[in-house]
């Protein structure tokens, strides 16, 4: 079923001529567009179900993003979903996300351990009102003692690790609530 999509506009005095139309937000049968979550996969993950599978799984990127944009549906959210390796991606999704996205599902995978700026960028946006949830396929607390300390997890509303792809669509869930969708998460 397609649904059209309505931009309300009202009209805005300018100064110098007659009156347009100004901005609003684009409206779905007359209510407001669902919230927007934006997803964020780090280094590597592109190459998840070949790239060590007995720590990773078998789960491919493509797949995770199917699973989120289904559960996204069923708990009426939108989401994105982006990945970069770079780390300077990283941060322009995150600070991209302030007043366009409700929240933040983040996998920074090696950077999680290693990058002062993603770590910056999710609080300056946290500030804002974006909160974060961080999210790990394996247990870092059980892996090699480098990968043990998470620089985002402090400036994040939420962690989960070591549920594999699944972990995802907990820590999707887990933002709903964060966002006031807990009924919604609840029951699905």
């Amino acid at each position: 079923m397609v649904r059209a999509l309505v931009h309300r506009a009202r009209a805005a005095p300018r100064g110098d001529g007659p009156e347009r139309p100004s901005p609003s937000p684009l409206l779905l049968r007359g209510e407001p567009l669902v919230p927007r979550v934006l997803v964020i996969h780090g280094p590597n993950l592109n190459l998840l179900g070949r790239r060590e599978p007995g720590v990773y799984g078998r789960s491919t990127l493509a797949e995770i993003d199917r699973a989120l944009a289904q559960l996204g549906r069923d708990l009426a959210l939108e989401v994105e979903s982006v990945q970069h390796n770079g780390e300077g991606a990283i941060v322009d999704a995150i600070q991209g996300a302030e007043g366009r996205c409700a929240g933040i599902v983040i996998n920074p995978a090696g950077y999680t351990h290693t990058s002062v700026a993603i770590r910056d960028a999710l609080a300056a946006v946290g500030e804002l009102g974006v909160p974060a949830v961080e999210v790990h396929l394996s247990q870092p607390s059980a892996r090699e003692p480098f990968r043990q300390v998470s620089l985002v997890a402090p400036v994040c509303r939420g962690s989960v690790a070591g549920f594999g792809a699944v972990g995802y669509l907990l820590a999707l869930r887990g933002l709903a609530t964060l966002l006031g969708g807990g009924a919604a998460a609840a029951r699905t």
